[in-house]
């Protein structure tokens, strides 16, 4: 095909597209989302970066969109026979809502393993328009089963992603967006799942202002349309992560991928921490708690900023604009978060350190991590000649995490820097502990003190030099109180003077050597 030809060509799609979006439907039910900006994220990398707030639509995401206005473009026939999807979450609710609205009825396909939440989330959404079907272990059970119904019933298919009206739909907003920010904009990072939400934004954004850059962000284990961007060709995925279970897809839509590979002009990818610290970022400057697939966009925001400040090309005083693209967050899923929000913000990392099993040597290595504040310690004793510690500290930036463990071999203790091990991060800190022989004379004791840097060590200063510590565990909660759980081998004739030092301590204890717990998984029989 002559350049000319395929230049007429693309400029007629885009034009097709930029009318679709313009005509769309979407306000029937959706609203124009707020554009703010997010002071601690602007001023932490020095340029100015927004929060384009889909969370914030009556479905919690985007999804309403494009589910509206697929459904809105059909005939009266084709709405009395009503339409049917698959999906596990936010489409689900906006094909709900949508078919409330326009008191159609609606099938709608789930794994049997969707949580209840979720469940009773689209049959309030629908209420007497909506039938759930729970079918299948996974997405690719339910899909190919509402393919199935579809035909039998002769139902209109709602596809969450590649559809042109789906696609127009999510793409009003790039539109909004431009709308509200006159200012020049260096890019606009949008997740990718199935690849409608880049599609649409980027449809019209590179037909209005083509200077702006479109940027797809993804996790490493979900990565379909990078994989399918460098072949050239939509790559199927055998298996994906599910953190980020709403962009969870194993091989983007064909229309999708077409668009993207004319529009976008990256695709960053960042893992479950960098997530949850992009979650963590967003809480603290709105209070909203967003999904995983809700916070790719900022995580991929920051990894962009971070790439061009190593490649010494800093960007300074520039726009980059976020979608914040839904909240319906599992509650349960808060606790992981929390805990790896602080590694994927390199403000915590965390080491496997080996001390000799001999007095003093635990009290030297507090010693030598100093001022720092510790919000992980855990230590069973376990050999007659090494004692392994795991640790975690608070860092600034992630190179610190190097420095310290250079510092602690220095010091002639071998160190294993974990802070990027998924084994260590995910379980082993939780598995430190087990009954020993070693542990005699053993008593428990649970301590509770002020929560305050240095705390932790000042703590450890008063215990009496000659009581070997036999067990060990402290985990930084963001609680007001650090609460400690300690084994302390102390010989029987110096049980006076074990009470003495309980009494002038000054913190709260407790005796648990009569716990059924501790006598269960601790304590030597």
């Amino acid at each position: 095909m002559p350049d000319s030809l395929a230049s007429d060509l693309a400029f007629s799609m885009s034009t097709d597209y930029l009318k679709k979006i313009l005509t769309s439907r979407v306000y029937d039910v959706a609203f124009e989302t707020p554009l703010e900006i997010s002071p601690t994220l602007s001023s932490r990398y020095g340029n100015s970066i927004f929060f384009k707030r889909e969370d914030m639509q009556n479905v919690f995401s985007f999804k309403i969109r494009g589910a509206y206005n697929r459904m809105a473009q059909l005939l009266p026939a084709q709405l009395k026979r009503g339409v049917i999807c698959a999906s596990a979450g936010n489409h689900a609710q906006g094909v709900a809502f949508s078919a409330a609205k326009l008191n159609c009825r609606a099938r709608i396909v789930m794994p049997a393993s969707t949580p209840q939440i979720k469940i009773d989330a689209v049959i309030q959404h629908g209420g007497a328009n909506v039938e759930v079907i729970l079918h299948g272990d996974s997405y690719s059970d339910a899909y190919s089963h509402a393919l199935m119904l579809e035909k039998k019933h002769k139902l209109t298919f709602v596809h969450p992603f590649d559809d042109p009206d789906v696609i127009a739909g999510q793409g009003t907003i790039g539109m909004e967006i431009l709308r509200q920010h006159a200012e020049p904009i260096h890019a606009i990072f949008v997740p990718i799942g199935g690849g409608g939400l880049i599609a649409g934004i980027a449809a019209y954004v590179k037909a209005v202002r083509p200077e702006i850059k479109i940027i797809g962000v993804e996790t490493f284990d979900a990565d379909a349309m990078s994989r399918s961007l460098a072949a050239g060709k939509r790559v199927d995925l055998s298996e994906v992560g599910l953190f980020a279970d709403g962009t969870a897809v194993k091989l983007v839509g064909e229309e999708n991928f077409r668009l993207a590979k004319q529009y976008v002009d990256e695709v960053i990818l960042v893992n479950t921490d960098a997530i949850c610290a992009a979650l963590k970022d967003v809480f603290q400057d709105t209070r909203s708690i967003l999904e995983p697939s809700g916070a790719l966009a900022v995580a991929g925001a920051k990894a962009y900023l971070e790439r061009a400040a190593a490649n010494k090309t800093p960007l300074k005083n520039q726009h980059l604009i976020t979608i914040a693209s839904g909240a319906n967050m599992n509650f349960d899923r808060l606790r992981f978060v929390a805990e790896r929000a602080e590694i994927g913000e390199a403000r915590e990392a965390v080491f496997a350190v080996t001390i000799p099993e001999e007095r003093g040597s635990f009290k030297r290595f507090c010693e030598l991590v100093g001022p720092r504040n510790v919000t992980e310690f855990n230590y069973r004793i376990s050999d007659a000649k090494a004692a392994h510690i795991f640790i975690g500290v608070q860092v600034n930036n992630r190179s610190e995490s190097s420095k310290i463990a250079k510092n602690f071999i220095k010091h002639g203790f071998p160190t294993l820097d974990l802070s990027e091990d998924e084994l260590a991060k995910l379980h082993i800190r939780h598995l430190v502990g087990g009954k020993s022989p070693l542990a005699q004379h053993e008593l428990l004791y649970r301590f509770e003190f002020p929560e305050r840097p240095g705390a932790l060590m000042r703590f450890l200063s008063s215990m009496a030099p000659n009581w070997n510590i036999s067990l060990f565990h402290y985990r930084n909660h963001g609680a007001d109180y650090g609460r400690i759980l300690v084994g302390l081998q102390v010989p029987k004739n110096e049980m006076r003077e074990f009470k003495k030092f309980l009494a002038n301590l000054g913190y709260r204890h407790w005796d648990e050597n009569n716990n059924p717990v501790y006598k269960l998984f601790l304590a030597q029989s």
